[in-house]
């Protein structure tokens, strides 16, 4: 029986003003370097004249790092902004929660699954409550209390980012808002999931906006974080239908499982390369 290949894929996310010929430069450049296109899609915004394209594919010979650096070269030359990775990389995670601990675990069971192409490395959590539920599953925890000094907690933050080379902040309904000056100083995207239909009911307490309403559908957004508050690019959302019988505590029950799953969606496709942002919007190649 022949043994699988186990050797890396290179993926590329490319993105740039439209042109002839651009598709076939690329799959050209790949096939002329003795390379096999696994995965190939491509998007066009005609509006704004942007060509949008993720290609994954087996590099020829055992330096895979000098293909892409030859291929970055490549992309650049066609005027295209160009990202890069090898499969066999494993973004460290680091998860922000509160209290409120269903998306929490949810991700760490898909992890231990093997379903998160990454590594959680650490848990940052502003209360103490999952701090031994958190060390059942193997990973530090690492209590940050934010009711004195903000900045201070925030500061403390960061260092525990940096000490732990993050390269992924999952927010699991961590409850706090995360300020600009800490937003420009974390050196990693961060994913969040709010608990409603963005931009429906953005901020605090939206299962009791929505129920107030009286809406018919509710739902939640996983979307990467931004200085705006719940205006950052939307990755994945997912709604589910309610009725006038539906209490509150139903629409928080409900909107529970939409939480799990989208956010655990939005965290994939980012792990696997399958996203491009671009003007406050995200292409996903699914």
């Amino acid at each position: 029986m022949p043994i699988a290949d186990k050797s890396p894929t290179i993926i590329a996310l490319l993105h740039g003003p439209d042109q002839p010929g651009l598709v076939a430069r690329v799959s050209g450049w790949i096939f002329e370097r003795g390379g096999n296109i696994l995965h190939a899609d491509m998007h066009r915004d005609a509006e704004a004249g942007v060509f949008f394209q993720r290609v994954e594919w087996k590099p020829p010979g055992d330096d895979p790092a000098a293909e892409v650096n030859a291929f970055r070269e490549m992309g650049e030359s066609l005027g295209m902004s160009v990202k890069t990775a090898l499969s066999s990389e494993s973004p460290r995670i680091a998860i922000f929660v509160s209290k409120i601990a269903h998306c929490f675990h949810d991700i760490i069971l898909r992890w231990k699954a093997g379903e998160l192409h990454g590594n959680i490395v650490a848990v940052i959590s502003n209360h103490s409550e999952l701090a031994e539920v958190t060390k059942g599953y193997g990973l530090p925890f690492h209590h940050v209390p934010v009711s004195g000094s903000k900045p201070d907690a925030e500061a403390e933050q960061l260092s525990l980012i940096r000490e732990c080379r993050i390269e992924l902040i999952v927010l699991a309904r961590y409850m706090q808002v995360l300020s600009k000056d800490f937003l420009d100083r974390v050196n990693c995207p961060i994913i969040n999931i709010h608990h409603s239909f963005l931009p429906a009911f953005a901020g605090a307490r939206p299962y009791h906006l929505a129920y107030e309403r009286g809406v018919k559908i509710i739902g939640a957004t996983a979307h990467y974080v931004t200085a705006q508050l719940d205006e950052g690019p939307i990755i994945q959302q997912e709604v589910t239908h309610v009725t006038h019988r539906n209490s509150v505590a139903d629409l928080e029950r409900k909107g529970r499982d939409l939480e799990k799953v989208v956010l655990a969606q939005a965290i994939r496709w980012h792990l696997e390369h399958r996203l491009l942002i671009y003007n406050n919007k995200t292409v996903v190649f699914d």
